[in-house]
C-alpha cells in the first residue's frame, strides 16, 4: 500500500503569502527578492503553534505562546526540574480574537500527543464556564476554517 504524500494545505500557503505581504509593507524600500519568505509547517507541535500564533497576529489580533514546562536547574552538580508557575493544564496559546478570550491547545495530528490530560480537560471546563472559548487544534486547515468563521 502506498503512503499518501504530504501536501501543504492551501490555508498554510495563504498564511505564507500573507506573512510575505506584511513584510513587504513593513520594508517598502527592500526589493521583493531580498525579503525572506516565511515557511510554516503543521507537521510538528512547535511548527503548528507558530503558524497559529502568526495567523492570529497577522490578522490584527493578539496571541501568545504559554510555556508551562518548568525549568531545569543545577543543584550541587546534579540537574533537576522544578515545576513552572503556570496553572496545571493551561493551554499552549492564549489569545484575544475579536474581543473574546480564546485558549488553544495544540495536539498535532502528525505527532504522538493526541489526547488532553485530565488537567487540560479541567482547564477547558474552567475557561468555558467563565465565557471564554477553548479549542483543541490538530491541524492548520481545521484551525483556519474555525478562525475565519469565528471572526465573521
Amino acid at each position: 500500500m502506498k503512503h499518501k504524500r504530504y501536501q501543504k494545505p492551501s490555508s498554510l500557503k495563504a498564511l505564507e503569502k500573507l506573512a510575505f505581504e506584511r513584510l513587504k509593507e513593513k520594508y517598502p524600500t527592500i526589493p521583493e527578492y531580498a525579503i525572506p519568505k516565511k515557511v510554516y509547517t503543521e507537521k510538528t507541535a512547535n511548527g503548528l503553534t507558530k503558524a497559529v500564533c502568526d495567523c492570529i497576529e497577522l490578522h490584527g489580533y493578539q496571541a501568545e505562546r504559554i510555556n508551562s514546562t518548568g525549568q531545569q536547574i543545577n543543584v550541587n552538580g546534579k540537574s533537576r526540574w522544578i515545576k513552572g508557575s503556570s496553572t496545571n493544564g493551561t493551554a499552549d496559546i492564549s489569545s484575544t480574537i475579536a474581543g473574546r478570550s480564546v485558549k488553544l491547545e495544540i495536539k498535532c495530528r502528525y505527532t504522538g500527543d493526541h489526547y488532553q490530560s485530565k488537567d487540560q480537560k479541567n482547564y477547558q471546563k474552567s475557561v468555558e464556564k467563565a465565557g471564554g472559548v477553548y479549542l483543541v487544534v490538530r491541524d492548520f486547515d481545521s484551525f483556519y476554517s474555525w478562525f475565519k468563521t469565528f471572526v465573521e
